[in-house]
Order: C-alpha cells, then structure tokens, then sequence
C-alpha cells in the first residue's frame, strides 16, 4: 500500500486523505501550496549548482502557482547553473482531464523519491532539488532558500559533460563523458521542452489556460556502471522543433538520489 496525502491551498488549509494503492486507484493528492552551456561545456567544478525537479500534473487545482513558481525562476536565474524540469505526473490523469505532457514514467520517478527520502506519501505539487530535498512545490522562500544554499556548495570530484548532440530524423543523439569517481551513479538525461500552454477543458482546472516551462518530454536513466564516456539516443517528440527543446543530464547516486554533477545542451 502507498499512502498519497492530499493538501489544499485554500488560505492555510491542510486537507489529508486515505490510504491509497500503488496504482494510484483512488484519487491523488495535490498541495497548495538559463546561461546555458555550448554542447561541450561542462559543469564547472567552482559554483555548485542546483537540479530543481518540479512534479505538477494540468489535473491539480493547487499546481498552477508552482508551475507560476518556476517560471519565476527560469528568468531570475537564467545565468546560473540553475537546471529546471517540470514532471507531468499521469495518476492525475483518471479524474476528468488527461494532461498531454504526463507520464508514468515521471510517476515513478515522483516515487523512486519517496523511497529514496522515505516519505510516506506521493502528493503534488512537489519539488525536489539536487534528490536530496523535498518540499511543497509553490514555497518560494523554501525553493530560493535551496538553491542559493546549493549555488554555495562546491564540487571539485565529479564532472559531466555532453557534446555531439544532434537531431536526426525522430531521434535525438548525443556523447557524454565524466570525470572523477563512477561508482554507484546513473546518468540521467531529459529532453526539455521550454514552454507550452493547454487550455484546460475539464477536471479540476477547467476552464483556464495553464502556462507551462521546462516540462520534460522524454527521460531516459542509465547506470555508469564504471564507464567514464559513452554515447546515447532517445526518441524525439514530434511535437517540438529543436529551437523549443533542450538537454539537461545530470549524475545521480543510485543508493540515495544525490544529484553530484549536472550540465546542458542545446540542440543542433
């Protein structure tokens, strides 16, 4: 059994619901509350930086203003090593308006989190960053608070880097390369759509038109495995050109989901 808590933000009210399965079969909860690199450039090893992983879903009526939220923050923090992705969950999905951009996928993601951070619950909206902290997603003080505190850290071990992408035909390729220690980490890449907006029609959003930044369109996760360099390709969606799009990959510990290094691409 999974347990899913359930907040809504109407003024400071904390709504919790029941017990629900794995596969979501009762109704979620939800909660009220770029300098970009050239395709070979890698992390620097001074600043730190921070991956900002947003879990929202077009059917959550307490989503919106974290979406609001983050796209704050991809104009305050275009030039700083500030990597943004929004996750569409799918369990939302079932109760009236299915959202285009959602996955299951990045619904297991949301609980790989839970596992890896021992939480009892899966809600949205949710943000974690850099895999190691996690908190409703339309704080912003809390969101501020952890990047600045990441920005300050430094790394000086594990470095990442992805050059030679490209387009072809409906797929995106690309080589990737890292320095420092491999054991125990996966390399994650997520091909990132920069804004979209749906005009909702139904569910519990219907009747506004939601506006949308940095949602993830494909996610792929490969152990290291020890290698230090490598190429990789996933499939393209149509409905981006390559000006809309962008790479963010980073290196994730696989025992606790610490993010340890991170970078992106644009697309040739």
């Amino acid at each position: 059994m999974l347990q899913i808590k359930r907040v809504v933000l109407a003024g400071s009210i904390i709504a919790v619901v029941a017990l629900v399965t794995a596969a979501f079969t009762s109704r979620p909860v939800h909660s009220g509350v770029r300098q970009r690199a050239s395709s070979s450039v890698p992390v620097p090893a001074g600043p730190g930086f921070a991956v900002v992983e947003l879990f929202t879903s077009e059917g959550c009526s307490s989503c919106p203003p974290a979406d609001d939220l983050v796209a704050r923050i991809q104009k305050e923090d275009k030039d700083l090593p500030v990597y943004l992705l929004a996750f569409h969950v799918d369990y939302w999905d079932r109760l009236g308006w299915k959202d285009v951009f959602s996955s299951s996928a990045y619904s297991d993601r949301q609980r790989q989190y839970a596992r890896w951070l021992k939480l009892e619950s899966v809600y949205t909206p949710e943000i974690v960053v850099n895999g190691k902290k996690e908190f409703v997603g339309s704080e912003a003080s809390t969101l501020r608070s952890s990047i600045e505190s990441n920005l300050k850290l430094y790394n000086n071990d594990i470095k990442l880097s992805i050059s030679n992408l490209k387009k072809e035909g409906n797929k995106l390729e690309w080589s990737w390369q890292t320095e420092g220690n491999k054991k125990g980490l996966s390399l994650v890449v997520a091909l990132v759509q920069h804004s979209a907006t749906t005009n909702v029609k139904s569910g519990e959003n219907g009747g506004h038109t939601l506006s949308h930044v940095q949602i993830v369109r494909n996610l792929q996760s490969v152990p290291l495995n020890g290698k230090g360099n490598g190429t990789g390709h996933m499939d393209w969606s149509a409905a981006m050109t390559a000006g809309e799009a962008e790479v963010i990959a980073f290196l994730q510990e696989e025992d606790n989901g610490e993010i340890v290094a991170a970078t992106r691409s644009n697309i040739q």
